[in-house]
């Protein structure tokens, strides 16, 4: 995930506003065609094919079954809003349920929602892991555009709950 928005909570020698998936996320939910949001470096691919932040990965085309780690904070509706049009990929966001991004761009359109029990520990640019008891700071929850993306959550060894949601259809 590359950041573009400063995080809203304190910075000290943890902080850094670029975090990797944790590998065993994506060997459990891959193989994924692309990753519109990867880090700069990246240690390990998320996707056979990557954008990055210098790339603009809003602004270029997605195809494929798409794995998005977008940047938390103001622009991740954005992303969110991408993933729904695209409707055909797995997102991983803090599990805020109430937002306006969520209202907007997940129960509408999400196939299903996977909630991640506990809290995760992402990885550094550089694919150290930070400390130990540092984790993300909020729960996170897997959301899934589209049925391949509801097989792979439900068929994950992933803990957590699983919620499988109604689409609206015009």
């Amino acid at each position: 995930m590359a950041s573009i928005a400063p995080p809203a909570h304190t910075r000290n020698a943890e902080t850094t506003d670029s975090w990797i998936t944790p590998p065993g996320i994506i060997n459990d939910l891959g193989p994924f065609d692309l990753d519109p949001c990867a880090c700069e470096p990246q240690p390990w691919a998320c996707a056979k094919r990557q954008y990055t932040e210098s790339d603009n990965g809003l602004l270029l085309p997605w195809d494929g079954f798409v794995w998005c780690n977008p940047p938390y904070g103001k622009l991740m509706t954005h992303w969110l809003n991408r993933m729904a049009l695209h409707s055909n990929g797995i997102a991983l966001v803090f599990a805020r349920t109430e937002t306006r991004s969520f209202f907007a761009d997940v129960w509408p359109f999400a196939s299903s929602l996977l909630f991640i029990k506990g809290r995760l520990t992402f990885y550094r640019p550089d694919g150290s892991k930070p400390k130990e008891g540092h984790n993300s700071g909020g729960p996170s929850v897997l959301i899934g555009y589209g049925d391949e993306a509801e097989r792979r959550l439900a068929n994950s060894s992933i803990a957590g709950q699983l919620i499988k949601t109604i689409r609206k259809t015009n």
